[in-house]
């Protein structure tokens, strides 16, 4: 999965499209003096001072000078960089620059929006921090605005050290706040069969099976389907010239035999798609046992009233949802969607950042952004609904899995999601998928973000 350049989006319905906000608790009337990043309530990215212009970039914790310290000046507020001291985010004509902190261009009016957003304007005007519009078929502008209120001037003050929660005793935590190992390219192991052609398969995301991994306590699993004359195949890419590949049905019966055998275990399951969903469909029909543990949150009232407790799901029996990455629109055009039988569109239910830190050797890339952000799709990280948190799914993997540059980036990994993707989402990751999740033990990651709910 996501070894390659990624394959081109569909457009997301409009519901999601619509959906980037969602009402909550009434903001405090100002955010208490601190550092913050100032961040789209549309975009999810964050003001950056780049030379003077401040313009959106991708959260990048505290690299990329995206920090600002929000501090009282008058009757108005000051946003200070906390890389440049004495340099503020202000007005420059029509455009947000950095400005001395004593400059008349350096204040703002916060205004509270609901659901943690706030305004931004320019004391005693009505020019606001704004982004710009979107051109047709292009991405939103990097540069920031001053302009007019509207959608587009809604802003998050996240904090850059936010406050956290205990989390609750086993019975009560719900689904959305459980972190779980998630194994990218979990079937390209070269232990339970094929996945690729010659050569290709000298380079495995995983160096142990299926059950292995679940013994080991992997619980979120990317897989990715291919169609040929035997069904939905796990192969990476295409499956010419792949020796033995493993049937998805395989895989699927090895997850429902375990957790058949521990019945207070949940696991999720991420297909990247390319199959008919008539072939998915009787690919599922050879799973036995599947519908005792197949879990439909389509259907038990996720999106009006929250996710469920793990207590709950386990006494239901939902202990398995299976994700895929296709397009319902595609689907519908075919007449066939897959969550009529009980596979779920992911883009619907969850974000998940950008699937490459970078090449398998050098330095790596941590900024944390939206994998659905483009000329024609938009689902930033920061989504919510009313009454509903769509699950995170936080890669932290390269372009090639290298055993040794996996291994270090591995022990890297709760810094990462704690410092950058948990305030680019606003939310903690929920699945952390890694390459080699044997080495630089992933897992003590999964037991820190477990210790916690944010916010």
């Amino acid at each position: 999965m996501r070894l390659r350049t990624p394959h081109a989006l569909l457009a997301t319905a409009a519901a999601l499209a619509a959906a980037v906000v969602a009402p909550q608790p009434a903001a405090a009337a100002v955010p208490a003096p601190g550092a913050y990043y100032v961040q789209s309530a549309t975009t999810g990215l964050n003001a950056a001072d780049n030379g003077g212009a401040v313009e959106q970039h991708r959260p990048r914790g505290n690299e990329g000078r995206q920090q600002w310290q929000l501090k009282p000046s008058g009757s108005s507020y000051v946003l200070e960089s906390t890389d440049a001291p004495g340099s503020c985010l202000g007005r420059s004509g029509d455009l947000a620059a950095t400005v001395a902190c004593t400059s008349a261009d350096a204040g703002w009016e916060v205004g509270p929006l609901g659901a943690d957003r706030y305004t931004l304007k320019a004391p005693g005007t009505t020019r606001h921090l704004t982004v710009a519009p979107k051109p047709p078929g292009a991405t939103y502008p990097a540069r920031l605005a001053v302009g007019t209120s509207g959608d587009l001037a809604a802003w998050y003050l996240t904090p850059v050290t936010p406050a956290t929660n205990p989390m609750p005793p086993q019975d009560r935590r719900t689904l959305d706040q459980v972190t779980f190992l998630t194994t990218h390219n979990a079937y390209a192991n070269g232990v339970d069969g094929g996945f690729a052609p010659p050569f290709v398969n000298l380079v495995p995301n995983q160096t142990r099976g299926i059950e292995r991994q679940l013994a080991d306590g992997v619980r979120g699993f990317m897989l990715d389907i291919h169609q040929t004359p035997d069904g939905a195949i796990l192969c990476h890419n295409s499956c010419t010239l792949v020796s033995r590949p493993v049937a998805l049905w395989v895989d699927l019966q090895r997850m429902v035999d375990f957790l058949k055998a521990h019945p207070d275990q949940f696991v999720t399951v991420f297909l990247e798609d390319y199959v008919d969903p008539a072939v998915l469909r009787a690919e599922l029909a050879r799973v036995r046992g599947l519908s005792d543990v197949l879990y439909r949150p389509d259907l038990t009232g996720v999106r009006q009233n929250g996710w469920p407790t793990m207590a709950d799901l386990a006494a239901a029996g939902d202990r398995l949802l299976i994700f895929t990455d296709h397009s319902r629109s595609a689907d519908q055009a075919a007449g066939l969607t897959r969550d009529s039988f009980g596979v779920m569109y992911q883009r619907e239910w969850t974000v998940e950042n950008y699937w490459s830190m970078g090449s398998g050797l050098g330095t790596s890339d941590w900024s944390c952004y939206s994998r659905w952000y483009g000329a024609d799709t938009n689902v930033p990280l920061t989504r919510t609904e009313p009454g509903f948190r769509p699950l995170f799914v936080m890669n932290h993997f390269r372009d090639v899995p290298l055993t040794g540059t996996a291994g270090t980036d591995n022990t890297k990994l709760a810094d990462r999601a704690q410092r950058f993707c948990q305030p680019a989402a606003r939310k903690k990751p929920n699945f952390l998928a890694v390459d080699h999740y044997d080495r630089g033990n992933p897992a003590s990651a999964v037991t820190t973000l477990n210790a916690y709910t944010y916010p």
